[in-house]
């Protein structure tokens, strides 16, 4: 008896089996090669652009470590403000436009009609021809004497306009290209939740005498707002980063009229060889990017809690 009421008191954990040792996920050798190519083209093309925009580096000269110097130099560059400013310019008129487009070719297409298929392939058709094609199409359409645009614009009564050739309408015209590539792609995501969204408000808003444009207002645009978010999202980041329409068409000009920072930074780095400045003005251009799209994400966030607290 006393044998068995040690048995009980003696403390748990005495005849349990030694814990066994820590031995490295099973997974390790998958992740690793993922990590690798994580960091090899992703973190150390970032940090090396880093390190050398706090140095002064110009090709076929000695790097010089000059701290934050290159970006105090930045507000003080006209050149560089002025970029700045065509690109928000550009960019706000490159999603705006599309966003609207794209929402009503989607509530067009959206309805039920004879050929809405075939309309639909032949309105997605631009945004899968490549930039440079696109540029060079778009070119010979503006020239002043032989482009078909002003023969068009001659036929309504309207003088010739300079599109790309004049200062003052340079980026609406870079505008109405990117409009008519890129308004198919938003015209894509808004007709998916359009046709997401159920027929139950639409049959409930008719009983109640409830207009077109009253069941778009209140019933479509508000269910469809996140499919906006996204639209214009990326957008957004496309515009800030957009390059080769810009260069093909015009290389920025005339004169810096159409130089945003993406033409800026390649014409320090690549034309006068400074990879210093233009790593620090890379970096800039990184910064504007994400401090725009979290001010996409602030106001979809506001959006949010004041449609909850309409609803509520």
């Amino acid at each position: 008896m006393s044998a068995v009421v040690d048995a009980r008191t003696e403390p748990a954990g005495v005849n349990a089996a030694p814990e066994r040792e820590w031995r490295p996920p099973s997974y390790w050798p998958f992740v690793i090669p993922a990590l690798v190519v994580v960091v090899a083209v992703i973190v150390f093309p970032w940090a090396f652009t880093i390190w050398m925009s706090l140095n002064e580096w110009k090709v076929g000269s000695p790097t010089t470590f000059v701290g934050f110097a290159n970006y105090l130099r930045l507000p003080n560059d006209p050149r560089f403000v002025e970029a700045v400013a065509h690109t928000l310019v550009y960019t706000v008129l490159s999603v705006v436009l599309p966003l609207v487009f794209g929402t009503l070719a989607a509530v067009v297409f959206h309805a039920n009609f004879r050929g809405r298929g075939v309309l639909r392939a032949i309105f997605i058709m631009p945004m899968m021809a490549t930039p440079v094609a696109i540029a060079l199409v778009w070119t010979m359409m503006f020239h002043p004497q032989l482009g078909v645009l002003n023969y068009l614009l001659s036929l309504v009564g309207v003088p010739p306009q300079l599109w790309v050739f004049h200062p003052a309408t340079v980026i609406p015209s870079l505008v109405l290209v990117e409009t008519w590539q890129w308004t198919p792609l938003v015209m894509l995501i808004v007709l998916g939740g359009i046709a997401a969204i159920p027929t139950e408000p639409y049959e409930s808003a008719q009983i109640d005498g409830a207009t077109m444009w009253q069941m778009f207002r209140f019933i479509t645009l508000p269910l469809i707002s996140p499919f906006l978010f996204i639209a214009a999202m990326v957008r957004m980041i496309d515009a800030v980063k957009s390059f080769d329409i810009i260069f093909a068409i015009t290389q920025g000009g005339p004169g810096t009229a159409s130089e945003t920072i993406n033409l800026y930074l390649y014409s320090v780095a690549f034309t006068y060889y400074d990879l210093g400045y233009g790593s620090a003005i890379a970096v800039i251009l990184f910064l504007l990017i994400v401090a725009l799209a979290a001010l996409l994400l602030v106001l979809r966030q506001r959006a949010q809690w004041t449609e909850i607290g309409a609803g509520a």
